[in-house]
């Protein structure tokens, strides 16, 4: 599918980061971006988003290089988008839905696909005015795969019905999830998240760490499904690490709430692993991002432990870094050489050791006869 990607530069943050992100994004859709087109507002055009002198511009780019699609680095309005697709003549998708159709295409447990569903229907929900019509003629494509060709009726009861039935699930996992997470907690099992920006090298430290063979790929959202596994770490016992799926810059508020399930392993962690992609130019921003979506789900007061990854790439030796207090707060390391993977070990068994002694409060007997000295 060939796309334009349209960008509006707000003078805020990294402006060509973000247009490189989109343009990985539209990749991992399945998309071919063959031409970008960016401009400088103060503030979106209500009608258009871009104005109409930029929305012409964009329609004779369509028109000149036969396009199929416009990809816009932005969340639109129903309103916007229905404007655009009638000026530009093809399918406008915005940022939210490139992102929750990679999702849709990405997701493969069963939990993992009642998410993305119902976080498809609730964004749906709020452009049925569109009519139902527009999405039975389609075939699919991006931002149209899943609930658009199979589960949506041209009746809004039957959508309200399909999201009430898939909460319903979703709270029979969650119930699932507290059984299993209080299992966990009688065993006094240390238990870790890993957490981090999309593409940040999560689940290759994950597979490094635990021998577990979990999907990896140099891709936007590899990782949906999040994937618990034992590792022993010698006198600190052992630990539970999970492999969770990745943040990103404006991550749909409808998947934050739909995989509020999947995210809860990272809400009862006792310790949150950080990994960074030390290569990324726009590595502190993406950072900030990830701990914003943290404090969204309530995360955030979690110990965290930064992992810089990929500094074969970036050209750093593997070390420690401690706090004031001496306490480990970054490990430098790369999941894909396995540098530094014996400190990341360390780091954790140094964590998981200061929380037995915290969970344990138990006094220790000194070897003296007074029995004050307990």
């Amino acid at each position: 599918m060939r796309a334009v990607l349209v960008g509006v530069d707000f003078g805020k943050g990294d402006f060509s980061a973000s247009i490189e992100e989109l343009s990985l994004l539209a990749q991992s859709a399945g998309a071919k971006p063959l031409i970008t087109i960016t401009c400088k507002r103060s503030s979106p055009d209500a009608a258009l988003f871009v104005g109409s002198g930029k929305a012409d511009e964009i329609a004779h780019a369509i028109g000149d290089a036969t396009l199929d699609i416009a990809i816009f680095n932005h969340a639109l309005s129903p309103a916007q988008q229905r404007n655009l697709e009638r000026h530009l003549k093809v399918r406008v998708v915005d940022r939210t839905s490139l992102i929750l159709d990679i999702f849709a295409q990405r997701a493969h447990s069963h939990e993992g696909k009642i998410q993305v569903e119902l976080a498809q229907l609730q964004h749906l929900a709020t452009r049925l005015i569109r009519g139902w019509t527009h999405l039975e003629r389609q075939k699919g494509g991006i931002g149209l795969r899943g609930p658009g060709e199979t589960q949506l009726e041209t009746d809004r009861r039957l959508l309200g019905d399909r999201v009430k039935a898939l909460k319903i699930k979703m709270e029979k996992l969650h119930k699932q999830r507290e059984t299993q997470r209080r299992s966990r907690g009688r065993s006094k099992t240390f238990s870790v998240s890993l957490v981090g920006y999309t593409n940040a090298g999560k689940s290759t430290l994950f597979n490094v760490l635990t021998k577990a063979g979990a999907y990896a790929a140099d891709q936007l959202f590899a990782t949906l499904d999040t994937t618990s596994r034992r590792l022993y770490l010698g006198d600190a016992g052992s630990v539970v690490i999970s492999d969770t799926v990745g943040f990103i810059r404006e991550l749909p508020h409808q998947l934050v709430d739909a995989f509020r399930a999947t995210l809860e392993e990272t809400i009862h962690a006792d310790l949150l692993l950080h990994v960074v992609d030390a290569n990324s130019p726009v590595r502190l921003d993406q950072i900030q991002q990830v701990n914003d979506v943290l404090k969204e789900i309530g995360a955030d007061q979690i110990p965290q432990l930064l992992v810089w990854n990929k500094i074969d790439l970036a050209g750093l030796e593997p070390s420690l870094e401690l706090n004031e207090y001496d306490k480990i707060q970054r490990v430098f390391v790369s999941g894909r050489t396995g540098v530094g993977m014996d400190l990341l070990r360390d780091a954790i068994a140094s964590y998981a050791k200061l929380d037995a002694l915290k969970f344990n409060q138990v006094p220790q007997t000194i070897e003296l006869n007074d029995e004050r000295f307990i």
